[in-house]
């Protein structure tokens, strides 16, 4: 509900910047940003389904595979924290539904780092991944950047929040419950929507 309306929002910014006339397929620019982004995160996460396959589970150990993985995702936090600065301008409510929805998003993706490598006790990991967020945060607000670089930002964050979302945040087949799911979403849609009409 929030990321492909505010996705089509920054595509007509760069569509509509004068210095970026010229460019062939402007106005699929961010749309393909996401979808590359997506695809990067996809495949950071084929990297570890691949390596747990051929080791027979998560090996608990700091690896080439592990620091990768971490690597794609402190960068991923830092975006989300960059992205706080954007939204506290929009108001307390707007930045308070994101804060929650994000803290929620990072606590599930983090326990599912911990179980996909067998590194619960990892709190330098966890430090770095906290770290991020809050590093993004003070780049975003010493360092602003243009309408059409944040519109680029925002298109990498959102493929990566989709791929995320769906590969950490919705259980296998068997194992979901579809009620409480839907529950969830409703809740979130109710509270995006409040958070809308507020600012709006």
């Amino acid at each position: 509900m929030d990321v492909l309306p505010e996705l089509g929002a920054q595509q007509q910014v760069f569509t509509q910047a004068k210095s970026h006339a010229a460019m062939l397929f402007v106005e699929n620019r961010i749309y393909v940003l996401a979808l590359i982004s997506f695809v990067v995160f996809y495949g950071l996460d084929h990297i570890v389904f691949a390596k747990r396959e051929s080791t027979g589970g998560v090996s608990g150990e700091l690896d080439n595979v592990y620091l990768l993985h971490l690597a794609g995702f402190a960068a991923y936090s830092g975006m989300i924290g960059y992205l706080l600065v954007e939204r506290a301008q929009r108001g307390w409510l707007a930045l308070t539904v994101y804060t929650f929805v994000m803290a929620v998003h990072f606590l599930i993706v983090g326990h599912s780092l911990a179980e996909e490598h067998g590194l619960e006790q990892q709190r330098l990991s966890r430090l770095l991944l906290a770290g991020s967020v809050l590093a993004g945060w003070l780049l975003g607000a010493t360092l602003p950047l243009s309408e059409t670089a944040f519109a680029r930002l925002f298109a990498i964050l959102a493929g990566g929040v989709v791929i995320t979302s769906l590969s950490h945040e919705l259980p296998g087949k068997r194992r979901g419950r579809f009620w409480p799911f839907c529950l969830g979403a409703a809740v979130f849609a109710l509270a995006l929507l409040a958070s809308e009409a507020a600012v709006g």
